[in-house]
């Protein structure tokens, strides 16, 4: 079975060089973790990249690439506040809207991606996703004015 999976992957390796790509395989260590507690499962994935700094992913309940760390410490310790802050959020009556729109947020994110990708957007709809955007971002900065601050360990990151 290694031989067949070696095989396979000089395969596509040639198939990406062949397309002008610089191609590094790297086996490295993947790390699958995951949690449930009030019916709320949250999971990561961490890997070692090709600098040596581990990857962190949160893939449940929604897809969120979080960051490279320099050690699995790190790597570690947020997951422990991002649990903690789950937790938090499961006390709230509104959590399984807050995962939904999550959710939507990033179907949104794939869907817009495959319209680029696909069509030929006019610079009047470009426009009026940039203006609905700037919106939304206000809104969160209103709604973080108007509430109540719950979690306390950690400094928001993009607030």
């Amino acid at each position: 079975m290694k031989k067949l999976i070696k095989a396979t992957e000089l395969h596509q390796t040639m198939k990406l060089r062949q397309m002008g790509a610089d191609v590094e395989v790297i086996n490295s260590k993947l790390c699958y973790v995951k949690f449930e507690f009030n019916n709320i499962k949250v999971a990561y994935v961490y890997n070692i990249n090709k600098n040596d700094e581990y990857f962190l992913e949160r893939i449940k309940p929604y897809p969120l690439p979080l960051k490279a760390f320099a050690n699995e410490e790190s790597v570690v310790e947020t997951i422990s506040i991002d649990i903690e802050q789950f937790k938090n959020l499961t006390a709230s009556n509104n959590i399984n809207e807050f995962i939904e729109f999550l959710q939507q947020m990033k179907l949104a994110i794939n869907k817009f991606e495959d319209l680029i990708l696909y069509y030929n957007v006019s610079s009047e709809d470009i426009n009026e996703f940039q203006s609905i955007l700037t919106s939304l971002n206000q809104k969160i900065d209103h709604s973080k004015d108007q509430s109540e601050r719950v979690y306390f360990k950690k400094n928001p990151e993009y607030l």
